[in-house]
């Protein structure tokens, strides 16, 4: 009988808790709540009101036990559990002896087990503890008063080293989630199993590089340990003498024509394959060979905040990551890397994973890296207080050094942040209001306890200390300062100010902005009963975690819009506006470039069918502002950006190529019935990697009742079309649009839409019955013009039925 070396612990585990059903049961890698879903113990926590109704699920101990067998024969040696995502405090027992005591989702945990086995049948039992119980039990123990996030309904989750959304965020349904993820096994120490892999790159002037690849075995007792290493098929074997415990080794390899890795846009992706095989182990490492930097000089706005990547700078633009899914079961590998992709598609080029979700998984990042998606890589603190006591910083320390030597040979991370908002964080209780001394003292410790244990574990990582930051030891107000460092810029939707708003600002890097939609109608059907579809209605409001965000979406849109005749086109004319406003931004903000070199929107993805900041809907499918975004992120477009004294309409070139660019544009009028009058033309270059002024046409020469329409080509090969209206959109007299469409099955599932339209049509969205993508959406149409759009399916089978929607059916009564 072949030697057991590894008995992997995933599958059916018998799952009990005070007052439940003896016989229930739950799959690993796995979550309770959805476990509990399957069984029919509770209802889908995602539907209608039913967040309330599972509450109960997180203040209960639940113990997870399952049964493995071993052979006598198989009792020699050193057993250890490889855990690297338990959720969150739990106490494991294998036959009945404690093994393990955690309370840190962030971290590995390797427990040697082997005097603990026996022969036949053994039990493992994992009791997850009521996190919010687990977290009062640290909140009491804090020498002074530390309190919770108001965005969190569940309280202590500051206090506990999981993922701060998990306790309700202005996104997010509370559910304070736990389980077993990632890697669940049982395995057997040969003569050593490989700790960690880093990989650091030396470049050198000629252009070469030299790699690095730096491995912590770890074993029990001292043996020499064959180690084989493979760099893209080249080979080198070495024996190691390695000591009882851990033992670092170094092999080098020299690239002498290294193939580059790029951000997405910019060139190749180019990745090498490093291995280290080991008896009884093997690790991969997929590394991309670049420089980065975070330059920070000072200039006369102030200081910098640009990355230069292999010695180019590149204007980011993207858009802030969080969890994927609020359930750790109802994620995937193939769900999350579609998300990723869809970034990329808009013309995306950096994600920031947020401080207040969790470390992803390594998979993640290997999709990055081959997307070339930077990776703008928080801490995971966010929007809170937290304890500095002596047991609280050790546990970050420990959890900082094993993130930071498993992730940073990643190319697509660039830069490693402090936290989100944790500066801001202290003028929002009373407490650290009338103490801000105290709490700042104790901000530091645990802000310095980060960046010297990721120091330590990588001298080489780019640190940026907080977001936003004005810049190191600056504590300053980052949200309304843009003359340096990273700015949140929140004043459009949580002060109410108009979109022109966006215009009064000048960001070095704006890492978060953004303003709510609701999500799609095909998703709001999917939640709701018809007689909920109400934006007042008390199921409405469960899926809207942001305080006043519904009046927000409405007096805005009476801010800009005539009021839509009904729920589905309220649903429609929210998503309308929102890439209204985003668009505002970014256009600006990219024409200042330089000196402005980076647009992070708030956020990509949501975790749950809610009204949200995000441009993909939950599950993937790209609302209006996604299909906007793809536009004005394009490398090569022109923006009609207005003077300030509102005389002129000033037309910016933007850039993002490394060769000079000539642009061709014309400009006309359109009336209300959709007729065209050419207005003027314009040519014009632009520096590679810059921003120009184009021409500046007068306010005046645009006929009242007429908007400003223009279509552009350029050398790269690229064309764009746009509008502008001066004033809003309400007091347009938009004529009927005589919108028609045919649409043909293709034999392979898809859809082609041939539409086409009498008068003028703005924003005209088609929406499906089905999920899936258009290959475009959210386009304009004047008198006699048709284009062809082509639906895919997620599913190639299903049937799909079509709503086409404009500004102006959205608001008249038919």
């Amino acid at each position: 009988m072949p030697e057991t070396t590894q008995i992997d612990l995933g599958g059916v585990w018998s799952l009990t808790s005070e007052g439940q059903s003896p016989d229930l049961s739950i799959t690993i890698p796995g979550d309770v709540h959805s476990a509990l879903q399957a069984l029919g113990v509770i209802p889908d926590p995602y539907f209608g009101k039913n967040e309330a109704q599972v509450q109960w699920v997180a203040h209960q101990d639940w113990k997870l036990t399952r049964t493995f067998q071993l052979d006598i024969a198989d009792l020699a040696g050193s057993w250890y559990l490889d855990l690297d995502f338990i959720d969150t405090v739990a106490t494991i027992r294998v036959n009945g002896e404690m093994v393990l005591e955690c309370d840190n989702c962030f971290r590995r945990y390797r427990p040697d087990v082997s005097k603990y086995l026996l022969a036949g049948d053994n039990t493992i039992d994992v009791i997850l503890h009521s996190p919010v119980r687990a977290g009062k039990e640290v909140y009491d123990r804090q020498p002074f008063e530390i309190p919770w996030s108001k965005n969190c309904p569940i309280p202590y989750g500051n206090m506990l080293r999981k993922p701060a959304c998990d306790f309700g965020w202005d996104w997010n349904i509370a559910l304070a989630p736990m389980g077993l993820y990632g890697t669940v096994k049982l395995r057997k120490l040969d003569l050593a199993r490989i700790e960690h892999v880093m990989v650091k790159q030396m470049h050198r002037p000629n252009g070469s590089v030299e790699l690095d690849v730096a491995v912590t075995f770890f074993a029990v007792n001292p043996c020499v340990l064959p180690v084989d290493f493979d760099l893209d098929g080249e080979k080198v074997r070495i024996d190691v003498n390695v000591n009882a415990g851990e033992t670092l080794v170094h092999q080098r390899f020299e690239i002498e024509q290294p193939r580059l890795w790029w951000p997405a846009g910019s060139g190749e992706q180019a990745l090498y394959n490093v291995d280290v095989t080991i008896p009884g182990d093997h690790a991969r490492r997929q590394v991309g060979i670049r420089t980065v930097e975070l330059l920070t000089d000072k200039d006369e706005a102030g200081s910098r905040f640009a990355f230069r990547v292999n010695g180019r700078e590149i204007f980011c633009k993207g858009a802030n990551w969080i969890p994927a899914d609020a359930l750790f079961s109802r994620t995937s590998p193939e769900k999350t890397e579609a998300l990723l992709k869809s970034a990329v598609d808009a013309n995306m080029n950096m994600i920031r994973i947020w401080g207040g979700g969790t470390y992803e998984q390594d998979w993640f990042y290997d999709a990055c890296d081959r997307l070339g998606l930077m990776v703008w890589q928080d801490f995971m603190f966010a929007c809170n207080l937290y304890p500095s006591l002596p047991d609280y910083l050790d546990n970050v320390a420990i959890e900082v050094d094993y993130q930071v030597r498993r992730l940073s040979h990643h190319a697509s991370i660039v830069v490693w942040c402090g936290d989100n908002e944790l500066v801001g964080a202290l003028s929002w209780y009373e407490c650290s209001k009338k103490d801000r001394d105290r709490y700042l003292v104790s901000y530091d410790r645990l802000n310095r306890t980060i960046e010297v244990a990721a120091m330590k574990a990588n001298s080489d990582v780019l640190w940026w200390p907080s977001s936003p930051s004005c810049g190191y030891l600056n504590f300053g107000d980052a949200w309304h300062a843009d003359g340096s460092g990273d700015m949140h810029f929140w004043s459009v939707w949580h002060e109410n100010e108009s979109f022109d708003h966006y215009r009064t600002v000048k960001p070095r890097f704006c890492s978060e902005f953004g303003f709510q939609s609701y999500t799609s109608n095909l998703l709001v059907d999917g939640f709701s009963d018809r007689k909920d579809q109400n934006i007042a209605s008390p199921v409405m409001e469960v899926h809207q975690k942001n305080v006043g965000g519904n009046e927000r979406i409405a007096g805005t849109m009476f801010r800009y819009f005539r009021f839509p005749k009904d729920f589905p086109n309220f649903v429609y004319l929210s998503q309308i506006q929102q890439g209204l406003a985003i668009k505002t931004a970014v256009e600006y903000w990219r024409s200042l470039k330089p000196h402005c070199m980076g647009t992070i929107i708030w956020q990509l993805n949501d975790t749950w069918p809610v009204a949200s900041w995000a441009s993909l809907d939950y599950g993937g499918n790209w609302k209006a502002m996604h299909y906007q975004a793809r536009r004005f992120f394009e490398p090569v477009n022109i923006f009609a950006i207005p003077s300030g004294d509102g005389s002129a309409i000033d037309i910016a070139i933007v850039n993002d190529r490394v060769t000079l660019t000539e642009v061709t544009a014309e400009f006309f009028t359109v009336s209300m019935d959709g007729r065209r009058t050419p207005l003027t033309s314009a040519r014009g270059t632009c520096r590679p990697d810059a921003s120009s002024t184009l021409i500046s046409i007068p306010a005046d020469s645009i006929p009242e009742g007429s908007l400003l329409a223009w279509f552009f080509t350029a050398s790269d090969g690229s064309s764009g079309r746009g509008h502008h209206v001066t004033g809003t959109y309400k007091q347009l007299e938009l004529e009927p649009s005589g919108l028609s469409a045919r649409t043909t099955r293709r034999a392979d599932g898809s859809h082609e839409i041939a539409l086409s339209s009498k008068a003028l049509a703005l924003f005209v969205m088609i929406e499906a019955s089905i999920e899936g993508r258009f290959s475009d959406n959210v386009l304009d149409l004047t008198a006699g013009e048709s284009q062809t759009i082509t639906f895919v399916p997620a599913d190639s089978a299903a049937e799909a039925e079509f709503t086409i929607r404009d500004l102006y059916s959205c608001q008249t009564a038919e």
